[in-house]
């Protein structure tokens, strides 16, 4: 029996039924969307429902009072600010780490070897906006370095900073591991040493209000437990 259908027993057909919308940060689209589908298995009656986006923007949605049961955040300075807003309940469980590597186009086409590349002048670059929690992690790592990067583009989340490097529009971005595993032979990924020295932690929360409490807290217990925590794990996230 497997994690889904062990929780399943534990819940009954009522407080499951109906949809379940979960607000996401970029980095999570594929484990997310993975979950998703293995809880709409268990309970035929749930809908989970997924946005996902920069997490700076998510929180602006829901303190606007965009309509949603779950928040999740690819850090915790985000999460802090719906914290503040007073639009999640309890305190946030972090369930998942990420750090962040470089990544280049399939045969490294700019002869990239290292952080230190990113200033060349002639390269294409892509980094995410300073805003969201890839780039305010690229921020922080560049600083560790003592590096100063000249980038050519700023993406608005890392999905989108990916997607540049993969489709050769750029010859380098600085992007989650996660997401340099999702895109698999399209990009080649160059060791970061200093990335171990900053890691973001990915904190979820139930939404204030949100119209399917119970069902949103069957979602969370997945995402913390060992279905969860495995395509987590699969994706290339560390553990909390």
């Amino acid at each position: 029996m497997d994690a889904a259908s062990s929780a399943a027993e534990s819940r009954t057909t009522v407080e499951v039924r109906g949809t379940v919308t979960v607000l996401a940060a970029a980095s999570l689209t594929g484990s997310f969307e993975q979950l998703g589908d293995r809880l709409e298995e268990a309970y035929p009656g749930l809908d989970v429902v997924f946005s996902f986006g920069p997490s700076s923007g998510l929180v602006e949605q829901v303190i606007a009072g965009a309509p949603a049961d779950l928040l999740a955040t690819a850090d915790t300075r985000t999460m802090a600010a719906a914290v503040e807003g007073g639009v999640v309940e309890g305190e946030p469980v972090v369930f998942a780490r990420n750090t962040l590597t470089l990544v280049v186009p399939a045969g490294n086409p700019g002869d990239v070897h290292g952080l230190d590349d990113l200033g060349r002048e002639e390269l294409r670059v892509a980094l995410c906006e300073p805003q969201v929690p890839c780039g305010a992690a690229t921020e922080r790592l560049l600083e560790t370095g003592g590096i100063q990067a000249e980038p050519d583009t700023l993406a608005t989340d890392v999905k989108e900073a990916t997607a540049l490097v993969s489709l050769g529009e750029v010859d380098a971005a600085v992007v989650y591991v996660t997401d340099a595993v999702t895109e698999g032979d399209a990009v080649e990924t160059i060791e970061v040493p200093q990335a171990a020295e900053v890691v973001n932690d990915y904190p979820v929360a139930l939404v204030r209000g949100g119209p399917n409490p119970e069902a949103a807290r069957l979602v969370v217990e997945a995402i913390i437990g060992d279905l969860g925590q495995g395509i987590l794990a699969e994706a290339g996230f560390l553990g909390p």
